[in-house]
């Protein structure tokens, strides 16, 4: 079916500074989890008509086609983009680790770091000082404390990594993401009865997304691998479970 045409919508954010999108609509389909493969911004139609496609410019995520991301470009400056990239050069960083599985994407966790071997909960190293100031940052863009935001995770994605279908484990509630180094685009679906909902929102350099409510909850996502390299830093609030969980860690 095609997509709604979403309106163009004008607002500021909590910070006073207007947020901004591009957002790439994808109708329902029948085609089960088969998944554009291209690297980029902009993956490549995976349907012989892609007529169902359509991109919207708009100034806030707060729609009715996934309700719940927000995101706001330029959140950190080119030169503090490429500080942070060498901070994270300065990590030893893994490579994630979920079961018996082994994925190319490297990370590094900081403050608490679940175990998908376990299953079980654990604390970690305080957050750097460099690191800080971010967290203080983002949170606030995110128009949270910043001691809400108890978890850090820093990611490399090196060419031919990607992150596939997940929702964020339920001990995290609120998600707030800066996206580093080569464009990417997140993949969002949701199943709708036998069929999937899909959107496509790019992630570009330096810029910041907030995922929250439904677009968190109910809705899976995904980054398919690309041919440049590209870091990430994620924040994670905790849920009401989490809290009961890292209380008794």
């Amino acid at each position: 079916m095609p997509a709604a045409i979403l309106p163009d919508i004008s607002s500021v954010g909590a910070s006073g500074e207007k947020e901004s999108a591009l957002i790439q609509v994808i109708g329902e389909t029948g085609k089960g989890d088969e998944e554009p493969r291209g690297p980029g911004p902009n993956p490549p139609c995976m349907f012989s008509d892609c007529s169902h496609i359509v991109t919207v410019t708009t100034d806030l995520f707060d729609m009715p086609s996934i309700p719940g991301p927000r995101s706001r470009a330029d959140f950190l400056t080119p030169a503090e983009e490429g500080a942070v990239i060498a901070a994270i050069g300065a990590i030893e960083l893994t490579p994630f680790q979920f079961q018996q599985w082994t994925g190319k994407r490297l990370t590094h966790s900081f403050c608490w770091q679940y175990d998908f071997r376990s299953g079980e909960l654990g604390r970690g190293a305080p957050m750097p000082d460099w690191l800080l100031p971010i967290r203080d940052r983002a949170a606030a863009a995110a128009g949270l404390a910043p001691d809400a935001l108890v978890q850090a995770l820093l990611l490399r994605y090196d060419p031919g990594a990607g992150i596939g279908w997940h929702r964020d484990r339920p001990i995290y509630d609120q998600i707030v993401g800066i996206s580093l180094g080569a464009p990417a685009t997140m993949r969002f679906r949701r199943k709708e009865g036998g069929r999937w909902r899909r959107v496509n929102v790019p992630l570009e350099p330096r810029g910041l997304y907030h995922l929250s409510g439904e677009v968190r909850h109910d809705w899976e996502h995904s980054i398919a691998p690309m041919n440049e390299t590209r870091w990430s830093i994620t924040f994670r609030s905790f849920s009401a479970q989490g809290l009961r969980i890292a209380a008794a860690a």
